[in-house]
């Protein structure tokens, strides 16, 4: 089955690409996070930051890098605005002292869970517009597709180290 549109000049050409689908998609997905965390003063990718280093301890820069899937100096820009804004400090490793291990602080745990409702809501408005079994299937060729081509980025996921 071909999935190719044959007349290049045509906007369905364009409309029909994996990657301005893709992209059209993350637009969306953000307007709505951002319309509903819009008093939380958090982008998604912070919100993402915020989650993973809630879920991993230990983590500096590099290793956060690797589990958000941004290049060290996108996560550096981000680190240092959740710095700025108290949400996350930079601790020495005890174990190696040039070693910064970024931390949740109280008031990031605070607004990890303000953000909880808002970020719930977001999913399940995106996925609004698919059936149950629907929002299931496109969750899982997403997937997919991530899995498929993670490796062959700039920033990978590398999910299982710390």
């Amino acid at each position: 089955m071909s999935h190719q549109v044959t007349d290049p000049k045509s906007l369905a050409a364009l409309y029909k690409r994996p990657g301005f689908l893709i992209r059209r998609a993350h637009q969306i997905t953000v307007s709505i996070f951002m319309e509903r965390a819009a008093d939380q003063g958090v982008t998604t990718t912070q919100y993402g930051v915020l989650v993973i280093l809630r879920a991993f301890e230990g983590l500096d820069q590099i290793g956060l890098s690797k589990k958000v899937g941004l290049d060290r100096s996108t996560t550096g820009l981000v680190i240092k605005k959740l710095e700025q804004d108290g949400l996350v400090v930079r601790i020495e490793d005890p174990q190696d002292r040039r070693r910064k291990i970024i931390v949740l602080t109280a008031k990031g745990e605070r607004k990890l869970e303000s953000l909880s409702t808002a970020a719930a809501q977001a999913q399940q408005q995106a996925l609004s517009a698919f059936s149950d079994e629907e929002a299931e299937q496109f969750l899982t060729l997403l997937e997919k597709f991530v899995a498929r081509f993670n490796h062959e980025t700039r920033a990978p996921i590398i999910a299982d180290e710390g």
